[in-house]
């Protein structure tokens, strides 16, 4: 009798654990709806909305790691994503890139801040053998997809999404198939044909770069190979809301009309199912001759895409300024601002490496909370309206003025009475508040503060600083 009792409570406290287990995983997939799907705002196609009227602002750090553990040690250590995404959501960040590695090995590299990386883990494919690949591990099937890898992609986004922030996906990576010492570069690649067992070869002409394995039609096998990978990828997160797509990092412009495909592939694909997300295209970055320019970008069927020269854009596309095109080592707060008031959405490839990259972090938080103030759905970058250069602006109500060095500037305002609000970027403070009546057509101001400045103006009340956001303390 003891015995039954002792059994039948084992059996009902398993069924409480397997119950609250399942619970857990259906709380924390139920939080990314805290976020909706993004689409482009058809009113000011600048910027992606949810469905709300809203303009959706994007910005935030990437790093490499965040996807695959890189490293130079076998097996790299194992990437903090919980701690990553601590870093991201205190900095009011709500948009990364996760990052794809194409390449498992390199030789001579010996920091992770040159050309590559020793040791990459985590592939589509599995690695089942028979036989050994040139990292003397065993040989990818490149027939079958490995579903620990979607696994772990799907909860990567979920994590991303219970805290509020979008990711966009990158399928492929370019850069290393071009960038670095032959003796690694192609050599540590899934299609090179000594390390898979289907026979596939993604460089037919035997130089080492394997950029054909980017290209249509293509070698043989390889694009439908690709093309599986990428419905498994869709069929992985299509339910979820927190999801960008980005074809391949810095691939050249042999590239471009397979990128062109892959994103009428996935938007096809896509139709059939629930949910329809933004796909991009970023800078074609070459080393050996195949550097494109803006226009394959602008001329795309991307929904978003990242220049590495007109930063501005004309309007036809959300472009999202990331300086992992521009200049990898960007660390300078005021880039920020003059992105955010030229009418684009600014990131930062961070190298996640200390705190000297605290200033940039916080002035994407700064930024994002103003983009979540004004009527951003309605508000353009006007700079003739300021002599400073940078100005968001409805064009007759609300303007968002920064000032990348001390001293008074003029705006061309409309007679009336309008709210201010200086914001000093260089604490992340408000240093005053009130009101200004104009009766000149281009009035001078002076921040009360020396340094850079934001002057936010609106003919009404200003809308109320979110609690909790660097520019409410």
């Amino acid at each position: 009798m003891h015995s039954r009792k002792s059994g039948s409570k084992i059996a009902w406290l398993l069924i409480v654990i397997i119950v609250g287990a399942l619970g857990c995983t259906l709380l924390n997939e139920s939080n990314v709806q805290r976020v909706r799907t993004l689409r482009v705002l058809p009113s000011n196609p600048r910027y992606f909305t949810d469905g709300s009227g809203k303009a959706v602002y994007l910005t935030g750090s990437h790093t490499w790691s965040n996807m695959r553990d890189i490293g130079l040690t076998d097996p790299p250590p194992i990437f903090d994503f919980n701690g990553y995404l601590d870093l991201l959501q205190s900095n009011r960040h709500n948009f990364i890139r996760l990052w794809a590695w194409d390449l498992f090995k390199t030789n001579s590299i010996t920091s992770i801040h040159d050309e590559g990386f020793y040791y990459v883990i985590h592939f589509p494919w599995p690695r089942t053998g028979p036989g050994a690949a040139l990292d003397g591990k065993p040989k990818f099937d490149l027939s079958k997809l490995d579903q620990a890898y979607f696994d772990r992609l799907r909860q990567r986004v979920v994590e991303a999404g219970n805290r509020g922030i979008y990711v966009s996906i990158m399928l492929f990576e370019g850069w290393g198939l071009q960038a670095s010492d032959p003796a690694w570069r192609w050599n540590g690649h899934p299609m090179h044909f000594e390390n898979n067992i289907n026979g596939i070869n993604g460089d037919p002409n035997n130089d080492g770069y394997g950029i054909e394995s980017q290209t249509l039609p293509g070698p043989t096998g390889v694009n439908a190979i690709q093309k599986a990978y990428m419905r498994k990828v869709v069929d992985t997160v299509n339910d979820l809301d927190n999801i960008l797509y980005e074809i391949v990092n810095e691939s050249g412009t042999y590239s471009t009309h397979w990128q062109y495909d892959f994103i009428n592939s996935i938007k096809s694909y896509q139709s059939a199912k629930p949910k329809q997300h933004p796909v991009g295209m970023t800078y074609q970055w070459s080393n050996i001759g195949y550097s494109g320019s803006d226009a394959e970008l602008f001329n795309s069927p991307a929904d978003w895409i990242s220049p590495v020269a007109n930063l501005m854009g004309d309007g036809r596309k959300v472009v999202i300024a990331d300086t992992d095109h521009i200049d990898a080592f960007e660390r300078n707060p005021a880039w920020v601002w003059r992105s955010f008031l030229s009418g684009v959405n600014p990131i930062v490839m961070d190298h996640y490496n200390g705190s000297q990259w605290d200033p940039i972090r916080a002035a994407m938080g700064d930024a994002r909370s103003y983009a979540d103030r004004i009527n951003l759905a309605l508000m353009t970058p006007q700079n003739c309206q300021s002599s400073t250069g940078y100005c968001l602006s409805t064009g007759d109500s609300e303007y968002l003025i920064y000032q990348p060095n001390h001293g008074s500037f003029n705006v061309n305002l409309k007679n009336g009475t309008y709210n201010f609000e200086w914001f000093n970027p260089g604490t992340g403070t408000v240093a005053t508040t009130g009101s200004v009546t104009v009766s000149s057509d281009s009035p001078s101001f002076s921040a009360p503060f020396s340094g850079q400045a934001v002057l936010y103006l609106k003919s009404g009340s200003l809308r109320p600083r979110r609690l909790g956001s660097r520019t409410s303390r």
